[in-house]
């Protein structure tokens, strides 16, 4: 499958408050941005345990986007700090494990910002389409850590 033909999925961690609610105005104002995004609501952005992450990712998501408040307005106090913290780990530790740490993507967005939102989602799943599939919880494909083993010291 080339990449022009392959299209993604990505799935969107989503802050009740904000970002969820900037997904439902861009909705309701017909805005338009791709399918490919399937969004799951939590009450915060720093609630997303990054282990939710990851098992996206091996279950045969192609890309994960959190979105949350922007930093200072977090209905939490401080959480999205933490959110932020944990992705800047994520996408260390994926990088470890020679995955694209591109595949994962932090947006802020408040409520109001539905159609910057969309925009966002529209832009991530071009980023993903060009990487390609992930192919990383499949059984066939190569395993990262399995190359890494095989180097020489």
């Amino acid at each position: 499958m080339n990449n022009d033909t392959f299209e993604p999925t990505i799935i969107g961690f989503t802050c009740n408050w904000c970002s969820y609610r900037a997904a439902d105005l861009a909705g309701t104002a017909r805005v338009k941005y791709p399918p490919n995004v399937r969004l799951i609501r939590l009450m915060c952005s720093g609630r997303l345990d990054p282990a939710f992450v990851l098992k996206a990712l091996s279950s045969g998501a192609d890309g994960v986007l959190i979105t949350g408040c922007h930093p200072g307005e977090c209905h939490y106090l401080e959480q999205n700090y933490k959110a932020m913290r944990r992705f800047h780990l994520l996408r260390r530790t994926l990088q470890g494990l020679g995955v694209e740490p591109e595949r994962v993507k932090l947006v802020w967005a408040s409520a109001a910002e539905g159609v910057k939102l969309a925009g966002e989602i529209a832009s991530f799943v071009d980023e993903i389409r060009g990487l390609g599939p992930l192919h990383w919880g499949d059984a066939n494909a190569p395993c990262p850590t399995k190359q890494l083993e095989e180097v020489p010291a």
